[in-house]
């Protein structure tokens, strides 16, 4: 399975520097020199890329690929994803996990008598500033937005796929839709999430 690195957002210059997103937490990924691999919407297979150069731009960062060296170049290239092989993967600290481990897994309560399952965990939300959110779907069609704290002491188990917190009571009558609502209560100011 591929990880994505940065997804690309649109062109930011007129040498075909692009502006993605930051989907990793070793920025020496995006060093000069660096190889990884362009997966877009549609094709069968990502295609090997260098990286000439790269910095950061506010919560962005700005990527100058080989081959593309004008604005015409880089238009076709948003929503694209910058990716890596499994075997590139950087190690993590113990109890870290990579976000697309994370997808798939059940979210179970701790807190609740029977540590019930809440839903399967859809997506996370970085947020650079401040606790990233777990996306969880549940089997009623709502989604909720659960703070993946420290505080609610989480236990990753990737081999049975769960994830395991403590959740405050009350949490999931807050940052949630409505079931077969397109109407959120999710705050509208949320990151575009991948």
């Amino acid at each position: 399975m591929w990880t994505i690195i940065a997804r690309i957002v649109k062109p930011q210059g007129r040498r075909g520097e692009v502006l993605a997103e930051i989907h990793t937490d070793f920025p020496e990924r995006y060093q000069p020199g660096s190889t990884a691999f362009l997966q877009r919407a549609g094709s069968p297979a990502p295609l090997p890329v260098t990286i000439e150069g790269s910095w950061l731009h506010k919560d962005r960062v700005v990527l100058k690929l080989t081959g593309i060296d004008s604005i015409s170049d880089a238009e076709p290239l948003r929503g694209a994803q910058l990716v890596i092989p499994p075997e590139d993967r950087m190690t993590l600290e113990p109890g870290a996990a990579y976000i697309q481990d994370l997808c798939g897994c059940d979210l179970v309560d701790l807190a609740v008598e029977g540590s019930p399952v809440v839903g399967t965990i859809r997506d996370v939300i970085r947020q650079p500033e401040t606790t990233d959110l777990l996306v969880v779907a549940t089997p009623d069609g709502s989604e909720h937005w659960i703070p993946f704290a420290a505080a609610y002491r989480p236990q990753i188990d990737l081999a049975r796929q769960r994830v395991s917190l403590y959740l405050p009571a009350g949490i999931l009558t807050i940052n949630t839709t409505a079931s077969g609502s397109p109407d959120a209560t999710i705050p509208s100011s949320a990151p575009d999430a991948q």
